[in-house]
This record gives structure tokens, C-alpha cells and sequence, in this order.
């Protein structure tokens, strides 16, 4: 590198993070990411493991042909058959590199069942095979964190005399805290011969939540270059976050005085992507990307943001793909950030309608855990209510249904100020509503319209109900949203008899059913 601050991104989320349990992607999901990888400025994509699968090696080598900027790394186990199927993966990219790797901790050094000796020898052998075929070779001594230090720092020796450009310290289980990644990377950058002459790179897992940190720590004590995927994405608890070192890069560049080439406002949409492709759902309060993220609920937040985001934002919306802040409306929300988001929405008002919808907006929130635009808007259509509309009122409504039939329902009336109460069975809860408010207040007219809408998404979504009622020619309509669908029924039930009745009215019809409702029921 000629920018001795510039840190290299290498994004293996199409290699170790689809090693995740479930996250198998097709080849065309994958050709995909690599190309929002590309597109973004991540310096290498390691493509895959081309020894795995014909079809590991069908995506590597079309990755490599494709790739217009990312060096395209494939990785291998150190033998010559691994690393020989990986160079035919890579080799038509315009920047190859095979990144080769053996464990070398006392553990993984009983898997092979070599010794100390034997398996520096076989570093040497492989990692000089692998840079006689490309001049870009990455060695990883696996499980280098739990390795002990004289003899990594032997096996590091050999795999820079051998040819290794990039040395990778993987802490292979997560179990690193980030004094002690620092400290490791200080040490072998000091002590080893021809270390100023490599790339030192760090690959953290995430096992006990310290990933990023440990990437950071050891950016920070000399490594430039920072193992990551997607969202974090990868065996068990996963691995460092592209989002989060590269968001922390920008953020803290006054303790982190280093530069990336990633083009962060592309981050949300690949985000996105990857969860949706790989089935991986991101955490609502992941860091970054969450969708919680960037969103406040609370009163005072809320108010805090709307005199000046930085109150409570370290970092722009606009910095990673999102067009704005999202004002969570909820039972914390208060007043400030309602009526701001209802200029939002379009709606304008003074203090006492403020006052009045407010009151509406948190006897709503009491039901639901999130308030949404569409709500707002239902609210608002509820509440610009007319007069007129207030004749009739439910006051109360239960309903019984369920597998046998019939249902029925208990509803009580508000009926010109007093209160009435009938109970009705008909076929399905909202049938039995509409009887029991046809027992109050007897009528002729024609149900024409009946029509649900849940405008909000989840088991709590709010529905929007319309009804449309004719008369003798006619037409009235009501409209009115609930957390649940029969209440809200019942009520554009109501509105439109209401509406029914007002509109006769005008146009000279007497309504001569005012008077008969108190026998009703």
C-alpha cells in the first residue's frame, strides 16, 4: 500500500459467511453480492472455497471474470491439490490472490496429527506452491490467538520468506479481548523478521460480542487490512462487521486517523440484500443496520432530534443509503414529535386539535408496540369526525365467536346522550355486530359495501373499515380503523347510519325511526 493509514477491507461474506448454518446462497445470489461488493469499493471478495463444491468453483471463477476493481481471493487448505483448484478459480481476474491456511495451535495441530516441524515444513512447501502460480498470496495460521507465540511467530517467518505478501491473524473462536489483539499484533509486526514488508490482516469472530473491537484494536497496533462480511455473517456468533469497522473508520477519525475505499452510502442496500438472500434476518438493534438503528421512541429523544439530530446521532442516515431519521411513533412519543410527523403527513393543526388527537394517538399506542404512518393517517381520518356523526356511538362492543355457530355480539349505544344495550347473534362476529345495532336503531338500509383494510403490517395491525349504506336511493359512507377488525366494523357501521340519516334529513326524508330505538333491544 502507498497510503500507510489506508486499511484494506476484505469481505469474506461469500466464503465464511455462507459456512452460517442456512445461509447457503444460489450462484446467481451470489454473483449478485459480489458485484454490490465491487460496486461499493471492497478492496478483495473472497469469492469462496473452490475445492468445496463444483459449484464453489462455478461462482469463483465467474466472480473473477466479472470483477471490475476487488482483487478475487479463493481460499485453500494447505496442500497442492486445494491450492491448485483455487488458482483455476482465480486466475482470470484482473487481481488474483490465493489465501491458503493450516491451524497451528496445539489443538489443531493434533488434527492433522503433525508436528512442529512437519508442519512448518508443510507451510513452506504450500505457500511456496501457491506463490510460484499468483504474486498474491495470504497465509493464515488458523487459530493463531491460541497459538503459542514463539512458534507463530516461526511459522509467520517461513510463510514471508516463502512468499506471502498478507500474513492473517484469525482468531479463530472469538476468545480475544482487544488489549490482547492489539498486543499480539504489536509483538509479531516487532519481532519478526521481514514483517514491514507484508500486510499484517486480522479475521475475528464474534463468539463473545468483541469482534470489531479486536478488528479495531489490532488496526490501531499496526494491521491494514480487516477480515469482515456482511451483517456480521458467519460461523457461530458470526464475524467482524464491514458496517461497523468501516462506519467506525469515518466516524472516530480523530483517534482512527485511517481511510477505507467503501462507499458507505452503499451499505443499507447491500445489507438488504444479503439478509434476504443468505435468510439471515438483521437484529432490529443491530449496530448500523438495524432498523432500530436510526430510529427513536422516546419523548425526549424524539425532541432532541427534532432541535438538532446530533444530539442523539453520531453518524448521518444519509451516510449509509437511508434517506432520513425514523421518529418510532409509540406510547413514549410525545407531543413534539407527533405534530411533527403529521406535517409530515400533510395534516396541520393548532394546539387544541393537537391536544384532542393526542389524546387519540396514546389510548392508540396503549394497544400497539409501534405506531405507523398509515395509523396516523387512519387517526386522523377518525378524527375529523363530523358532527353529525355523533348521533350514534358505540360505547361498548363483545362479541363470542368462533367454530360453532351462531356467534353473537353485546353492544351498547350512546343514542342521542343515552346509553341503549342489545345483544344479537348472526352469522360470523361482525354479522352479530351489525345485528345488535340494528336492534337499537331499527332501519331499512342496504349493506352496498363492506371492506377491510389492515394498514399497518404485523399481528397488531390497525384496520381500516369502510361500509357503504343505502337508503331509498340514498348513499352513505363510513370509515373507521381499530386494533381490531370488528370494532372497527361496528364503528363504520355506526358512521354510515349516522351519515344516512343526516343526508335524508337534508334532502326532506323524515326519519320517523327517532323515535321507536328506546324499545329496541
Amino acid at each position: 500500500m502507498t497510503d500507510a493509514n489506508r486499511v484494506l477491507i476484505f469481505d469474506t461474506t461469500l466464503r465464511d459467511g455462507e459456512q452460517s448454518p442456512g445461509a447457503t446462497m444460489s450462484h446467481a445470489e451470489k454473483l449478485e453480492i459480489a458485484s454490490l461488493l465491487d460496486e461499493m469499493g471492497v478492496d478483495i471478495i473472497e469469492a469462496g472455497f473452490p475445492i468445496a463444491s463444483e459449484g464453489d468453483f462455478a461462482a469463483v471463477s465467474e466472480i473473477a471474470r466479472a470483477a471490475q476493481n476487488a482483487t478475487i481471493c479463493g481460499l485453500a487448505r494447505a496442500n497442492f491439490k486445494d491450492i491448485d483448484r483455487c488458482w483455476e478459480a482465480v486466475k482470470h481476474a484482473k487481481s488474483p490472490r490465493i489465501h491458503t491456511f493450516i491451524g497451528t495451535s496445539p489443538l489443531h495441530r493434533q488434527i492433522p496429527n503433525l508436528t512442529q516441524d512437519e508442519m512448518a515444513e508443510r507451510i513452506h512447501e504450500t505457500v511456496t506452491h501457491a506463490r510460484n502460480l499468483c504474486d498474491n498470496v495470504q497465509w493464515s495460521p488458523m487459530d493463531a490467538t491460541r497459538t503459542e507465540f514463539d512458534y507463530l511467530c516461526r511459522v509467520i517467518e517461513i510463510a514471508i520468506k516463502a512468499g506471502a505478501s498478507t500474513i492473517n491473524i484469525p482468531d479463530t473462536v472469538g476468545y480475544t479481548a482487544p488489549r490482547e489483539s492489539a498486543e499480539l499484533i504489536r509483538r509479531l509486526i516487532a519481532e519478526i523478521p521481514g514483517a514491514a514488508d507484508v500486510v499484517f490482516a486480522t479475521h475475528c469472530h464474534n463468539d463473545l460480542g468483541m469482534a470489531t473491537a479486536n478488528s479495531l484494536a489490532a488496526v490501531e497496533a499496526g494491521a491494514r487490512q480487516i477480515e469482515c462480511t456482511i451483517n456480521g455473517l458467519g460461523e457461530r456468533a458470526g464475524n467482524t462487521a464491514l458496517e461497523e469497522v468501516v462506519m467506525a473508520v469515518k466516524t472516530r477519525h480523530d483517534i482512527m486517523p485511517f481511510t477505507t475505499g467503501v462507499d458507505t452510502t452503499k451499505i443499507m442496500h447491500i445489507s438488504r440484500r444479503v439478509a434476504t438472500v443468505s435468510g439471515f434476518a438483521v437484529q432490529p438493534n443491530k449496530a448500523i443496520v438495524g432498523k432500530n438503528a436510526f430510529a427513536h421512541e422516546s419523548g425526549i429523544h424524539q425532541d432532541g432530534m427534532l432541535k438538532n439530530p446530533e444530539n442523539f446521532e453520531i453518524m448521518r442516515p444519509e451516510d449509509v443509503g437511508l434517506s432520513a431519521t425514523n421518529l418510532v411513533m409509540g406510547k413514549h412519543s410525545g407531543r413534539a414529535a407527533l405534530r411533527s410527523k403529521l406535517a409530515e403527513l400533510g395534516y396541520e393543526m393548532g394546539d387544541n386539535q393537537l391536544k384532542d388527537v393526542f389524546v387519540r394517538f396514546k389510548e392508540l399506542a396503549d394497544r400497539k408496540k409501534e405506531v405507523f404512518d398509515d395509523d396516523l393517517v387512519a387517526l386522523m381520518r377518525d378524527a375529523s369526525t363530523d358532527p353529525a356523526d355523533e348521533y350514534l356511538k358505540v360505547k361498548f362492543l363483545r362479541v363470542v365467536c368462533g367454530t360453532q355457530a351462531p356467534q353473537s355480539a353485546d353492544i351498547t349505544l350512546t343514542v342521542a346522550g343515552e346509553d341503549q344495550q342489545a345483544t344479537a347473534q348472526g352469522d360470523g362476529p361482525v354479522d352479530a355486530a351489525f345485528n345488535a345495532v340494528k336492534a337499537i336503531y331499527p332501519h331499512n338500509a342496504r349493506l352496498q359495501l363492506y371492506q377491510v383494510h389492515a394498514v399497518t403490517e404485523g399481528t397488531d395491525a390497525q384496520a381500516t373499515v369502510t361500509v357503504r349504506m343505502e337508503e331509498d336511493g340514498v348513499l352513505a359512507t363510513g370509515e373507521a380503523a381499530d386494533t381490531d377488525t370488528v370494532v372497527a366494523s361496528a364503528k363504520a357501521y355506526v358512521t354510515a347510519l349516522n351519515r344516512l340519516r343526516v343526508r335524508k334529513e337534508k334532502l326532506g326524508g323524515k326519519d320517523t325511526r327517532e323515535v321507536s330505538y328506546k324499545d329496541a333491544g
